[in-house]
């Protein structure tokens, strides 16, 4: 706005001082008369005929002059259409000017050149760039020339290298620049290029970010005039909201590449973080996104009148790439968790261990010694005996360990009983531990060694406690403003073996199962952190809803399906497809097209997930272009997706 007062100052001051502007195109009618200008999309007027009248005075003209170029500099600042933009600017300048033709030029990334952005041309009938399409097959105007010497040869950069405005009566008499190119040009099209307005456009930081030229003007007539100064004055001052409209364009696509750039680096981040979700980040987006625009294709069916607009479609495909940004603070020892006793663990305790070996081992063969005139057969028969049991016992820990099967309650039963098998431990427990360590085993009376202890140990120093970390996800806790409604295990962490062992499905804990989940109440609060602007204000509803439920049981908040958006929708079903046909889980083989599906279905019937972005899945054919895209080869077998999709609503019958 200050740019279109400055521009109004300065027009008053012309039209005050300078009288007339000459007639650059025909504006014939009242002085206050308005009428909207087709380069702003605005539509005309058609009045009917009237008797010819007088051309409007100088100072009608100059109104008329700062009018549209206010309409047109709100226009530019409004545009978001890069395209659309550099049309506006040189379709208006023409029509100010009444000009035949017209180049915009901007400035490469190295700055080291003027590229063709768009080129017009009425007399020749050429539409080149812009909203066109049609490439302009011209190469680029190099700003300095071989030897590094600036290239003052050439008009346009001669125009930007001093930042000033150069306005040429006739080429064809110009002796300053070299306008051998355009007399081969005229001379191959027939054309006559004469006159020439060449305008450097320059940014709120006085930078020249490109050039605007103009070929021709023209009278009443038809005929080629010189480009006027009041003329020269008003495109100067169209040059300077337009540099300002692409400079502020160039910057916010600068912004958001940037902030994609940053997303892509958390979500890389998080992947590579662990490498058992690797991709898992890069490959929702890409799902949720196929499957979002077969939704918004539909034009019958539950998706018929679901639409997405730009800033929706760009704000859910952000929710994809960071709809597991909390993993960020997920500890890799949980989400790699590939057996039950597996963590962080302090091998002193290990070390302490072995000693104890070398202590049997020097026992036994002091023994050995003394009894060596017992009765060898017996003793050896005894001692294979217990051998065998603790080889037996072993292996049954090993298997129980590795979380492959479902345990069940006589499995149990015999954990704990080799659990309690005792053993004599001759060291001190207590030397060599980390303050974490020491602080849980506070309270509780040291046991001086030799002490006969369990096999297998669930004692009270691998218990941590929340302290001060307990996250506020309860639904009464005054600290939670995000609406959360999770039950929270009694202790942070539980690193007991006989608890771990007895883990009755897979490898994780209540304890670890619970932190794995907290990274979906992390990415909420995270993105709910973020100044984010009106048209990204979903978000974190649409990233932080994918583990939610149709039936209202899932996390964080246990919401129902009324309450899930169908952006949330359909990322939920593109994160679990995602993770069931994924290859590169430590827990568990990737599943084949036929079964993810199934899987799929059953979550279906038990309203875990959307029936009909379900159906949408299936019918629009997402499933097997995802899996093409992504799946191994081996994965992609044949899928029945009739038994899976209910049968069409039959058509209301005509009323009699």
């Amino acid at each position: 706005m200050g740019l279109l007062m400055r521009t109004a100052d300065r027009l008053r001051e012309v039209i005050q001082g300078a009288g007339a502007f000459p007639v650059a195109r025909p504006l014939w009618g009242d002085e206050d008369e308005t009428e909207c200008h087709p380069a702003l999309g605005a539509p005309e007027t058609v009045n009917t005929p009237r008797p010819p009248r007088r051309p409007p005075s100088p100072a009608g003209r100059s109104r008329d002059h700062l009018r549209r170029l206010i309409e047109a500099g709100i226009a530019l600042s409004a545009e978001r259409d890069h395209d659309v933009l550099v049309e506006r600017i040189l379709l208006e300048a023409k029509s100010l000017t009444n000009a035949d033709g017209g180049t915009l030029y901007l400035r490469t990334d190295d700055m080291r050149q003027l590229r063709f952005v768009i080129m017009r041309n009425d007399s020749l009938n050429v539409a080149l760039g812009g909203t066109t399409g049609k490439p302009i097959p011209f190469p680029p105007l190099n700003i300095y020339l071989p030897d590094e010497a600036p290239n003052y040869h050439n008009v346009c950069t001669a125009a930007l290298l001093d930042a000033r405005t150069i306005n040429i009566a006739d080429a064809y008499e110009a002796h300053d620049y070299d306008f051998s190119g355009t007399k081969k040009f005229d001379q191959t099209t027939g054309y006559r290029s004469k006159s020439f307005l060449t305008i450097p456009l320059r940014n709120h930081k006085d930078e020249v970010i490109g050039v605007l030229q103009l070929i021709n003007a023209q009278d009443g007539a038809g005929n080629v005039i010189p480009f006027t100064a009041d003329i020269q004055q008003i495109i100067e001052a169209l040059a300077s909201q337009a540099a300002v409209a692409l400079d502020n364009q160039v910057l916010i696509a600068a912004q958001r590449r940037l902030l994609d750039s940053l997303i892509k680096l958390l979500a890389g981040a998080i992947d590579a973080k662990s490498p058992y979700t690797s991709g898992h980040c890069d490959r929702v987006p890409q799902l949720a996104n196929m499957l979002a625009a077969k939704a918004v294709a539909a034009t019958d069916g539950p998706f018929s009148h679901f639409s997405m607009n730009e800033d929706e479609r760009y704000e859910f495909n952000l929710a994809g790439w960071l709809h597991d940004c909390g993993k960020i603070t997920s500890p890799e020892y949980v989400v790699d968790k590939a057996t039950k006793l597996e963590t962080i663990y302090n091998r002193v305790h290990e070390i302490r261990t072995r000693f104890e070996v070398l202590w049997r081992d020097a026992e036994i063969e002091c023994l050995k010694a003394q009894m060596a005139g017992g009765d060898a057969a017996a003793l050896s028969a005894a001692k294979e005996t217990r051998q065998a049991r603790l080889r037996d016992d072993f292996a049954f820990v090993a298997r129980a360990n590795v979380g492959g099967e479902f345990m069940a309650d006589g499995d149990i039963e015999r954990l704990k009983a080799i659990g309690a098998t005792r053993w004599t431990r001759y060291f001190d427990d207590r030397l060599g531990l980390s303050q974490g360590e020491e602080e849980r085993l506070e309270g509780i009376p040291r046991q001086d060694p030799p002490i006969e202890v369990p096999l297998l140990a669930d004692r009270p120093d691998h218990v941590v406690p929340w302290g001060n970390r307990r996250p506020p996800v309860e639904k009464d806790d005054p600290r939670n403003t995000w609406g959360f409604d999770m039950t929270i295990p009694e202790h942070a962490f539980n690193f007991g073996e006989l608890y771990n062992l007895t883990i009755r499905r897979g490898t994780l804990t209540e304890e670890e199962r619970f932190k794995i989940n907290e990274h979906i109440v992390q990415t909420i609060i995270m993105l709910s952190s973020l100044p984010l602007p009106r048209q990204l204000g979903h978000m974190p509803e649409i990233a932080g809803c994918h583990h939610e439920k149709m039936d209202g049981t899932g996390y964080p908040r246990r919401l129902p399906g009324e309450k899930l958006s169908v952006s949330a929708r359909i990322m939920a079903l593109a994160d679990i497809f995602e993770a069931l046909t994924a290859a590169d889980r430590p827990y568990k083989k990737a599943k084949t097209l036929s079964e993810s599906v199934k899987i799929l279905s059953f979550m279906v019937k038990d309203r875990h997930v959307d029936r009909e972005v379900f159906e949408l899945f299936l019918s629009s054919g997402v499933y097997r272009e995802y899996g093409e895209a992504y799946l191994r080869p081996d994965q992609m077998d044949d899928v029945d997706i009739s038994q899976y999709l209910r049968p069409p609503a039959p058509a209301a019958s005509a009323p009699h």
